[in-house]
């Protein structure tokens, strides 16, 4: 059985794209950006702030599909600017700090929107599949 979660991104129905999608055990959220209720980028100019919100946006995506953080196997960073690594990996350390998934930091050039610093998808494994 194969799941969908939608997170009401723009981008989604735009370019066929699942925020996440779980087959059996498995848990895939595709790269997630900073992105606001309201539709807006979140955190401006401030690498933990656009962190903090993307790992809010993941949380939920996994928690529709029956997983939690704690169930990450594998989390991918991608920033605009590598000397952000420290910031966004203080955060990263606190929402993993039970989990510790394999995990990449690497700079990229850009992000369709400009003002997105920072891009996370990560990869879950949940023990107890529907």
């Amino acid at each position: 059985m194969r799941q969908h979660v939608f997170s009401g991104s723009p981008y989604e129905p735009m370019f066929g794209i699942s925020r996440a999608v779980r087959v059996g055990p498995h848990v895939y959220v595709t790269a997630t950006a900073p992105i606001g209720t309201d539709g807006k980028t979140v955190g401006v100019g401030n690498a933990e702030a656009q962190a903090r919100r993307v790992f809010e946006i993941i949380s939920k995506a996994l928690s529709e599909v029956g997983a939690a953080m704690d169930d990450v196997v594998r989390a991918r960073t991608f920033l605009t600017d590598i000397a952000d690594w420290k910031a966004v990996g203080k955060v990263h350390g606190e929402v993993f700090a039970k989990a510790r998934p394999a995990s990449l930091f690497v700079e990229v050039n850009r992000f369709i929107d400009p003002d997105w610093l920072v891009e996370i998808e990560v990869e879950a494994i949940v023990e107890d599949a529907p």
